[in-house]
């Protein structure tokens, strides 16, 4: 048995990328929305077997391809605890009148018409001070959702709009991990790259913030007509005040201080069940489906918030749509889906399918655009194959790094391409981690905000425009002299 990747060919190696994308193609065309619900997960697994097979053809043991696997599942035992912890957080949050605080107070001070590009500037704010996309979106994203919903708004509309700030502040912030990979892989330093990253990143995020307000002018709102039955119908069912908004502040005062994000949701859950017992006995009991209001009531209320799915009726029937949780239950679903896309991504790697993938587009890559534009395909090709946005950036930041430095290319011309192209167009591709996480936590599917996600798609393209026409294209000897 080989220990060592075989050296494919690219034919070889793009055999399961095809099968996997007909078929997942073919499936959401048969199931929806509802792909994500299982079946989209065993296709994964069957491109994952068709990788297999293919790395048996070329002797590659079975046991390398499940250390694979086993490895790559374990890169992400962080982020699969992050989903269940997101998940009893929303619970807490909605029991305690943490989010429905949030809705109430932001359909009046939010104007339907300035809605959208707000939730862009919001989340932005609140994804650079955290420095994680991920936090941003579990808490002041899930709110923003709920009101968009209550204004009557387009949930995949809202979704980008939360989604293009959350990767903004995501991709600018000293805080996050990807923002300190990207410069580690390409040979540069992080605020460095920070300051090269502005050329493409502002640009981004401005023509988003164009295209949301435009949007926002033409858009027909329920908001005004329906505001004052919303607003009662919350004050009838929760007991609305400014403490609520002690715990959502605690969060992100924890990640702000760099606390582990698992600590800071646990705490956030914790402070959520707390402040529900304090502030919204009555909601609590009603979680608990008992008949008599007890200790052992209260206590099961809570669980059930934590754990299983949940809603609070309200005498709106749309906010009852709003006021459901599926808690830490409602989040196996992602789980599972990224655990299948692990194991696709785990073989392919193994059997060396990325690296002849890879090797395939630092070949083509003749001129200085060609190699900007290799860069960025491979990005994508990561992303949707080995379905990580770290690994998207590691392989090809390892890949491309000496031919950067042959073309006499500055590493911050490479550690911004990789930014532009792997960190935020991970969350575009449905089985990928971050496409996952973002339309479990949401409860928007990858399918409703793509088009929305404005600013995560235009950035490879702007990298590719800047590269075209030679803007900002630093050179080795103007880093030095800097």
């Amino acid at each position: 048995m080989k220990n060592n990747s075989p050296s494919l060919s690219l034919t070889a190696a793009l055999v399961p990328v095809v099968l996997l994308v007909a078929l997942l193609a073919f499936n959401v065309s048969v199931f929806g929305d509802d792909a994500l619900s299982g079946s989209n997960q065993f296709i994964l697994l069957i491109g994952a077997a068709t990788a297999a097979l293919v790395g048996y053809r070329h002797k590659i043991g079975h046991r390398v391809m499940i250390e694979k696997v086993a490895e790559n599942v374990q890169s992400v035992t962080g982020a699969l605890l992050i989903l269940l912890f997101v998940g009893a957080l929303a619970g807490t949050w909605l029991a305690s009148g943490i989010i429905p605080a949030m809705i109430y107070y932001g359909l009046q001070i939010i104007h339907p018409a300035v809605f959208l590009p707000a939730c862009i500037v919001i989340c932005s704010i609140i994804s650079v001070a955290t420095g994680s996309s991920w936090t941003t979106s579990a808490t002041v994203g899930i709110a923003l959702i709920g009101i968009g919903k209550a204004m009557g708004l387009d949930v995949g509309m809202v979704a980008g709009a939360v989604i293009s700030g959350a990767y903004f502040g995501d991709k600018l912030s000293p805080l996050s991990d990807t923002t300190n990979l990207a410069p580690a892989m390409a040979g540069t330093d992080l605020f460095t790259h920070i300051r090269y990253m502005t050329n493409t990143t502002i640009p981004s995020i401005l023509i988003t913030l164009v295209v949301f307000s435009f949007i926002g002018v033409f858009q027909e709102t329920t908001a005004q007509a329906d505001l004052g039955s919303l607003l009662t119908a919350i004050e009838e069912r929760f007991n609305i005040n400014g403490w609520l908004f002690l715990v959502p502040l605690v969060v992100i005062g924890l990640i702000i201080q760099k606390r582990p994000p698992l600590v800071a949701l646990f705490i956030g859950t914790l402070l959520g069940a707390l402040f529900a017992v304090l502030f919204q006995p009555q909601v609590v009991f009603l979680m608990s489906q008992e008949a008599v209001q007890s200790s052992a009531a209260m206590y099961k209320g809570i669980l059930n918030a934590i754990t299983v799915a949940t809603e609070v009726p309200t005498s709106n029937p749309l906010l009852n749509d709003l006021f459901t949780s599926g808690g830490m239950q409602g989040m196996l679903g992602t789980i599972w889906l990224i655990l299948c896309a692990m194991v696709f991504g785990g073989i392919m790697e193994s059997i060396g399918a990325l690296q002849a993938i890879s090797n395939a587009l630092l070949n083509w890559a003749k001129n200085t655009f060609q190699l900007f534009a290799s860069t960025v395909a491979s990005c994508l090709a990561i992303n949707l194959t080995a379905s990580d946005q770290y690994l998207a950036i590691v392989i090809p930041g390892k890949m491309f790094a000496k031919a950067y430095k042959d073309r006499n290319l500055a590493p911050e011309n490479l550690s911004r391409t990789l930014e532009d192209s792997g960190t935020v167009t991970s969350v575009l591709i449905p089985w990928n981690t971050c496409g996952a996480y973002q339309s479990g936590v949401l409860g928007v599917g990858v399918a409703e905000y793509f088009a929305f996600a404005i600013f995560n798609w235009l950035s490879p393209l702007m990298t590719l425009i800047f590269a075209a026409f030679k803007i900002k294209i630093r050179m080795l000897q103007e880093a030095k002299s800097a």
